[in-house]
């Protein structure tokens, strides 16, 4: 039965990869300096380029995505060497999901400016998401060796680390990472992701306590405690667990498929098929046609036995 959580202990990585994405420069963040040879503004309709990185900005905090990503590429036509209009740029083309351009972005700021480590951290996370790896490395690595307090890029080096399958290596990027951004609660996750992976349940424990103290409404750290909980035989733990998972995110189909095998051993089989009846729904809704069937499998189970004098 425990097997049933294996597939989603890695499911996060992808997603959490550019965990400076939220980096602008914006009146209250300064731009990083300007490279030393940079020549005369250029001007496009009496704007300069940064005129145009400014309609930029102001369109990101409107929400106004695509208005920012060709105000962006207006400020790098007008000045190449404008580090932070490539660097906003790459950022705005992430959000809307263009990878490979995004990459192209971070890459130009750091030609423009080679001291600009965010920019670094950034490309090797857009690389890390492609499964480069290798030169997903060798950026973050620079990215450090410019900013050696960069939280992000020892969280992003780390999560190269676990997917090399290199775990020691891993959680200690992801140490620092904690030591440099103590707010962000991924670093954590993934260390109890690496210490699952190494059978450490109890560190594994601590590390998703962590994270969800720093955000209680981690659903997936909470699944992933609730799931420890199940296959040791705790079941009102792990029923506790999933249900606060379900509660961070009433869309997350995992919780409601971890309370269903609960229930299922708790031989509360109507409350079994409530909840996996919605996972069902919800693994359909998000396309995941397999766990949609095994959900799909448990539902019928639980209503035979719902039914069955006990």
């Amino acid at each position: 039965m425990g097997s049933s959580f294996s597939k989603y202990r890695i499911a996060t990585v992808a997603s959490l990869i550019l965990l400076g994405e939220s980096i602008l420069f914006s009146s209250a963040s300064p731009a990083p300096p300007a490279s030393p040879a940079l020549p005369l503004l250029a001007q496009a309709g009496g704007q300069t380029a940064t005129d145009w990185l400014k309609q930029g900005l102001q369109a990101i905090q409107a929400g106004k995505v695509q208005d920012a990503i060709a105000a962006f590429k207006q400020a790098t036509q007008l000045d190449p060497n404008l580090a932070a209009a490539h660097y906003n740029l790459g950022l705005a083309l992430r959000q809307v999901g263009q990878l490979q351009p995004s990459a192209d972005a971070f890459y130009r700021a750091t030609q423009a400016d080679p001291k600009f480590a965010p920019a670094f951290a950034n490309l090797g996370g857009a690389l890390l998401e492609g499964n480069n790896l290798q030169l997903a490395n060798d950026y973050l690595q620079r990215a450090l060796e410019l900013d050696p307090k960069l939280g992000f890029a020892h969280y992003n080096l780390g999560l190269v680390r676990e997917q090399q399958r290199d775990c020691n290596r891993a959680i200690a990027s992801f140490k620092k990472a904690m030591e440099y951004s103590k707010n962000a609660p991924e670093p954590a996750y993934h260390i109890g992701m690496c210490y699952l992976q190494q059978s450490k349940l109890d560190k594994a424990k601590d590390a998703f306590r962590q994270a969800v103290k720093i955000n209680p409404k981690y659903s997936e750290a909470h699944y992933n405690l609730g799931s420890i909980w199940f296959n040791q035989g705790k079941l009102q733990e792990a029923l506790a667990a999933f249900r606060k998972s379900a509660e961070a995110n009433s869309n997350y189909p995992n919780a409601y498929h971890g309370a269903g095998l609960v229930f299922m051993q708790l031989q509360q089989y109507g409350d079994a098929a409530q909840v996996l009846q919605f996972a069902r729904d919800l693994y359909n809704a998000q396309g995941n046609s397999q766990w949609a069937k095994n959900a799909e499998q448990l539902l019928q189970q639980a209503q035979n036995l719902n039914y069955q004098p006990r």
